[in-house]
């Protein structure tokens, strides 16, 4: 009897150590998942999965591996996952969150929320926190997720969960008042997660992140916050890789360390090879790049490279002036990366690299006006179409250039004389000086003191009066007239000795007013008294006046 009792005591001491390791398992996994080591928990519930296909929280945790990938994510893995489980369990409520979350993806927002709401229903009180912070979760991960809805539930998890002091409840409340773009908000619900858990280094992170996007001035705020991240949990390797591209366009070095801190916490995977390959973008080193971005692709576990290998790709090509295998991986880029990862300055510089062939304008358009679309600051936008309308102006291409520089003055009230100079003078490149002549009219109007604008006006009327009839006239006139405020006239002289000559041909050829051309050549001598023309128009002119 008392050897039984000694195997009953063994026993149970095995399941509970099981069930210890088990847990230690999934929360590994989970950090894993957190550290954006998305190799590494897939490892550790693919293991448990293996141990036991019916493990419910190891499916759940391996589906959100799947889908929370933003480099490489694969709704299909995580559906047939899912449903293959459901199969077995379909009372499972983490699993029926899992597949609501699936149908986001998909874009099936009624069947997503019945899902959801049936998960809700059927969970006992026990387990009910877990239901709704993955719920929260996953309408803050998918783009397609109402982030309004999060929060009342995540909100309804802390209600219910007050003595527990769940610091991912508090961690995700934050991330869906930032998907609402409400700031402060998502600061006080991460402050309130490092209350909780001081060693967790997501919060810290994340209101780093928030006082980035308030842009200039903010530096030793979120500096502050990123190396407090780093003092949380040295392993925390979401940190060094945004460090690293924080200073990848600032300072090479500090980027390489904060790169080489970031590879020995991260999974050694392509990604960390596509951020070796991008410092030899930044240092110009264009060939070495796609080397090395080749050998990041060949080498690259489970054949899924990084996508961003092919958009590095695509930039060193573009620099080394090979448009054709430019536009060939920016094509490859955005075939394969996850549309959500695709940035402004990526489809500008693909627009770009369209408009160095002909016939791709309509396209070319297309790109530009997706950058516009995601990029919130209003100076970037005016700059993609700047960016274009420049690199058609350099290729020659006047008249492109100047339907490009023109949708500046369409985007903002607030255009500048650089803007209408640059889309009047294009159009005047190309020969089209009536359209030369309404820009640069609207730049009289918007900027009047300003002499540059009325001599491009009457250079454009000049262009158009092709039977010399005084078209430019006015223009000319207010030239002398704001030039008659200046006492220096030495300054302007590149305006208005131009402007004088004009009136010496209005009055002598087309009024046959002798002595009044004689009057404005005379204006010329006064600033430039050697000037050949002026001297020799002099001795024309001076017999046929009265005097």
């Amino acid at each position: 009897m008392e050897k039984m009792k000694k195997i009953g005591l063994m026993l149970t001491s095995f399941i509970l150590l099981v069930n210890v390791l088990f847990a230690q398992s999934i929360e590994e996994g989970r950090k894993f998942l957190n550290y954006d080591r998305f190799e590494s928990a897939a490892k550790v519930f693919n293991d448990l999965l293996t141990a036991n296909p019916n493990n419910i929280d190891a499916a759940y945790w391996l589906g959100q591996t799947y889908l929370r990938n933003p480099d490489n994510t694969d709704t299909m893995a995580a559906k047939a996952l899912y449903q293959k489980t459901l199969q077995a369990n379909p009372n499972a409520a983490l699993l029926i969150v899992g597949m609501g979350e699936v149908e986001l993806f998909e874009g099936k927002l009624s069947d997503a929320r019945n899902r959801f709401e049936s998960a809700i229903n059927m969970t006992k009180k026990k387990e009910l926190t877990d239901v709704l912070l993955a719920v929260g979760r996953a309408n803050i991960d998918a783009k397609s997720g109402n982030a309004t809805y999060a929060v009342d539930k995540l909100q309804t998890a802390i209600d219910k969960d007050k003595k527990s002091k769940n610091a991912d409840l508090y961690i995700a409340l934050g991330d869906a008042y930032r998907k609402l773009i409400d700031g402060a908000n998502a600061t006080v619900s991460y402050q309130t997660a490092i209350s909780i858990d001081p060693k967790n280094a997501l919060p810290y992170f994340m209101i780093g992140r928030i006082y980035e996007t308030q842009g200039y001035g903010q530096e030793a705020i979120y500096m502050k916050y990123y190396n407090e991240a780093i003092a949380a949990d040295p392993n925390f390797a979401p940190v060094y890789y945004w460090l690293y591209s924080y200073y990848y366009e600032r300072d090479v070095n500090k980027a390489r360390e904060y790169l080489n801190s970031y590879v020995k916490v991260a999974d050694q995977d392509s990604k960390n090879c596509h951020a070796e390959a991008s410092l030899l973008y930044v240092s110009k080193l264009y060939d070495e790049a796609i080397k090395k971005a080749d050998a990041c692709i060949t080498s690259a576990p489970g054949a899924k490279p990084f996508p961003a290998l092919y958009a590095l790709k695509a930039y060193s090509y573009n620099k080394l002036g090979d448009t054709s295998k430019a536009r060939q991986f920016f094509e490859e880029f955005f075939a394969k990366v996850n549309p959500d990862n695709i940035g402004p300055t990526d489809y500008v510089t693909y627009a770009q690299v369209l408009l160095q062939t002909p016939g791709n304008s309509s396209k070319a358009e297309t790109m530009v006006e997706k950058a516009i679309k995601l990029d919130t600051v209003p100076a970037n936008k005016l700059n993609y179409v700047r960016d274009v309308a420049k690199s058609l102006y350099d290729q020659e291409r006047f008249a492109d250039a100047a339907k490009w520089y023109k949708k500046i003055l369409h985007l903002t009230p607030q255009y500048s004389p650089v803007d209408l100079y640059w889309a009047g003078y294009s159009d005047y490149r190309a020969g089209n000086y009536a359209g030369a002549d309404s820009v640069f009219t609207l730049y009289e109007q918007k900027y009047p003191n300003d002499m540059l604008g009325w001599y491009l006006g009457a250079r454009a009327k000049e262009g158009i009066d092709t039977a010399a009839t005084g078209l430019a006239k006015p223009d000319y006139e207010m030239i002398i007239k704001l030039a008659d405020t200046i006492q220096n006239k030495q300054t302007v002289k590149d305006k208005l000795i131009p402007a004088y000559r004009f009136m010496v041909a209005y009055y002598y050829n087309l009024k046959g007013d002798a002595e009044k051309a004689l009057l404005y050549n005379d204006k010329i001598l006064e600033i430039e008294p050697t000037d050949a023309n002026a001297l020799t128009n002099k001795t024309a002119i001076k017999p046929v006046t009265k005097k």
